[in-house]
């Protein structure tokens, strides 16, 4: 109390009042601190694999022959999918899917070979589950590919046994070969750009709620915001000492989501690192600003989380990483543009895997500036007002 009583009013004199309620209020530490990690640290076990390979299917084997067996044996050869069960019939395929422990069926159909050395053109069929996106998809490419691959050997067996040169057979297969040369990701590892995109997400959702909390207790009442008025000689002081060390903290907790990002998962740092500081510290400043209007416009506190809450909650979902934003409609498409969180992922995403040039990066944090500006504009003219009022109000009582 001593320190305090010798430091004179001023953001200093807040800011160490403000460092004395993490001790006075430990739920302000667990909001800040402890429930962020603690997140964190769920999303990356979940994605600790950073790749998702060897997904079971199962198998209906109606023919038996050696061509329907070196297909399973091609299909379980790929990264992406394992054959696990084989099934009898199309009743049991459909209860295991339905049931979670294999995410797909091949039925190879009765007198495969037969038909192949024919010159007919029987059916592999392939069943899946499209209602799970990612795990679709992938068992979908490997089966492909699988397929792909014995379909070639096939046809260049066909050419060679007619007596045709096998160099000549293989480019008559491909006659116009292309070349795909995947970019920035080309592992196609999740936590590289989903688990990079999820930590900073929840972290918004935390900071705009904790700082309505943080700044409602304050402005709650007229008695409060006198008294932070006068510790911080005079209202904006006394907001930045209030607000810096919860940006602090907020910093320390994305550095320690990055250091797990390029330190754990082998995240690439393609860009400017001094340019992805900047970006994650006006990340948290326009967080924090939308925070505090919040808590100045929306009273009681209470309310100010809750909306808080509605607003960053479902913010993931509109930062175009799971579904891409210009085939959004235009709500969730101007959602996304109102939430600072979208502009980071993008200067997150520009900085780390593709490795964008500095000038073209400068739109993002441009944005992010342009939010802390207004924001903090919005709640200086929200709490003059107030004042304002206040005074009308008590000239009137007086009067």
């Amino acid at each position: 109390m001593q320190g305090k009583a010798s430091l004179r009013p001023g953001p200093l004199l807040v800011f160490v009042r403000e460092l004395g309620q993490f001790r006075k209020y430990p739920v302000l530490l667990a909001l800040t601190v402890v429930l962020p990690l603690f997140l964190m640290g769920i999303l990356s076990s979940v994605f600790s694999q950073g790749l998702v390979t060897r997904l079971p299917i199962a198998v209906l084997n109606l023919d038996g022959g050696d061509l329907s067996r070196a297909i399973i044996r091609t299909v379980d050869a790929t990264p992406d999918t394992a054959v696990t069960i084989n099934v009898s019939n199309l009743g049991e395929a459909r209860r295991l899917i339905l049931s979670g422990r294999v995410h797909g069926v091949l039925m190879i159909p009765d007198n495969l070979e037969r038909d192949v050395a024919a010159g007919r053109r029987p059916e592999v069929v392939f069943f899946y589950n499209a209602q799970t996106l990612t795990t679709g998809n992938l068992t979908l490419r490997g089966v492909n590919a699988a397929l792909a691959g014995v379909e070639g050997n096939i046809r260049l067996s066909l050419r060679t046994v007619r007596g045709q040169p096998v160099d000549i057979a293989r480019a008559s297969l491909s006659p116009i070969p292309v070349q795909t040369n995947p970019l920035f990701n080309p592992t196609l590892n999740y936590s590289h750009f989903l688990l990079a995109a999820l930590l900073p997400s929840v972290l918004q959702i935390i900071v705009v709620t904790t700082t309505a909390y943080a700044v409602g207790r304050d402005v709650e009442t007229r008695h409060r915001l006198r008294v932070l008025r006068r510790l911080g000689g005079g209202l904006w002081p006394a907001m930045a000492g209030k607000l810096l060390p919860y940006t602090l903290v907020f910093l320390f907790v994305l550095g320690i989501a990055d250091l797990v990002l390029f330190g754990w998962f082998k995240m690439p740092l393609r860009g400017d690192r001094l340019l992805l500081i900047l970006a994650g510290l006006l990340f948290i400043l326009a967080n924090q600003m939308l925070g505090a209007f919040l808590a100045v416009a929306l009273r009681p506190m209470a309310t100010a989380i809750g909306i808080g809450s509605l607003i960053t909650a479902p913010a993931f979902s509109f930062m175009g990483i799971g579904f891409p934003r210009l085939g959004m409609t235009p709500f969730a498409y101007s959602w996304g543009e109102m939430l600072p969180g979208t502009w980071y992922l993008t200067a997150r995403i520009d900085q780390t895997l593709r490795g964008t040039p500095t000038d073209l990066s400068f739109r993002p944090l441009a944005v992010l500036l342009l939010m802390v500006a207004v924001l903090t504009a919005v709640t200086a003219f929200w709490l003059e007002r107030d004042r304002v009022h206040r005074q009308r109000s008590a000239l009137e009582v007086v009067s």
